[in-house]
């Protein structure tokens, strides 16, 4: 199964690059706009740029908040300082790789055990980051959809954007409701094993015992709430990056359809076809916001400003945090593996422990 499944990632990466290959041929056709683009970048506003980055630093410091604050209803406390860095770490490996997703979840997974997370709360932490992020998106595109109903309308943008709102409210209610879920989960995991023998008793232990821990998990309303408005932010700062890009090439920001465009771009990067969305990105916003009053070139230009500051640029600091993230586990666990050593009769300290510090 893991054959095929690398076989696949790989696969896809290969589409995704001819897709790639097949774009950029297309825009070589279209070299006037592209000069015009250039000219655009050419004249680019150091300060706006310097805006733009700094813009989607605040995207990755908020994300960390929202997860900070998810883990939190588990009792278990991450460092600000180490959960801006390995959001940053997973961000990079999400966007570099072909199974890029799947790593980072991992990645994260073993940071939220390593600072006392169970195995039930680490996996519930990841849902409830996607779930968080995904209703705070489809808010932002639902706002923007507000701003440009008409426009909406006619690129048939209304049942998409409506549709997966509806999907992350409920899903986000499902969620909140952690005690009916796993109750839900224990009767189902019962009449399975009365129907079919499976899972064996073991197993059955194992998952009852995983389920019973989502029962107490303390999310709050107000923990809650604050999880999603970090969600906003994260979104509304990334999208502040492209707004700043605009300014960057000194150019008027298209209002009107800026967000859903944004919406829009975001849902489509989601496709697994390219890491971190690469072509897929840069081509549904340029569409989108030339159709919603951009120019032509000033949209090409912005959107290569914000992808420079959101993609390119990040992709080495985020490795950078990863390693730095890596290295300092190696040291925790050198320094763990000394203390058992010499204190083998008692507790042994755990790498958790040794990375109270931020």
């Amino acid at each position: 199964m893991s054959f095929w499944r690398r076989r696949g990632a790989w696969l896809r990466f290969a589409v995704g690059l001819a897709l790639g290959l097949v774009a950029l041929w297309a825009v070589a056709g279209q070299r006037g706009e592209l000069a015009d683009a250039s000219r655009e970048i050419g004249n680019l506003s150091l300060f706006w740029f310097s805006i733009a980055a700094l813009s989607e630093l605040l995207s990755v410091v908020a994300f960390a908040e929202m997860q900070g604050t998810l883990i939190s209803s588990g009792n278990v406390r991450i460092p600000r300082g180490r959960l801006i860095t390995m959001t940053a770490g997973a961000g990079a490996i999400a966007s570099s790789l072909p199974a890029g997703p799947a790593a980072s979840s991992i990645f994260a997974y073993r940071q939220y055990r390593r600072f006392g997370a169970d195995e039930a709360l680490a996996g519930w932490t990841l849902i409830a980051t996607v779930v968080s992020s995904a209703l705070g998106l489809s808010l932002l595109a639902a706002a923007g959809l507000g701003l440009a109903t008409r426009q909406g309308a006619t690129f048939d943008l209304i049942g998409a954007v409506v549709g997966v709102l509806f999907a992350a409210v409920i899903a986000t209610a499902i969620l909140w409701q952690r005690r009916a879920l796993s109750r839900s989960g224990l009767a189902l995991l019962r009449l399975l094993r009365r129907l079919t023998g499976y899972p064996r008793r073991h197993e059955t232990e194992v998952l009852a015992g995983l389920i019973s821990r989502l029962g107490r998990v303390d999310l709050g309303w107000k923990e809650m709430v604050r999880a999603l408005a970090w969600a906003i932010g994260y979104w509304a700062a990334d999208c502040g990056a492209l707004a700043c890009g605009y300014l960057s090439v000194h150019a008027a920001i298209p209002w009107s359809g800026l967000l859903l465009a944004y919406g829009a771009g975001q849902l489509a990067s989601n496709l697994p076809i390219t890491p971190g969305g690469l072509g897929v990105v840069e081509g549904s916003l340029t569409i989108a916001l030339v159709a919603y009053g951009g120019g032509q070139a000033s949209t090409v230009g912005a959107v290569l400003i914000y992808r420079i500051v959101s993609f390119w640029g990040f992709l080495p600091l985020g490795w950078l945090a990863y390693l730095g993230v890596k290295m300092r586990d190696a040291r925790a666990d050198r320094a763990a593996e000394r203390a058992a050593d010499l204190h083998p009769a008692g507790t042994l300290c755990q790498g958790s422990d040794l990375e109270a510090a931020p």
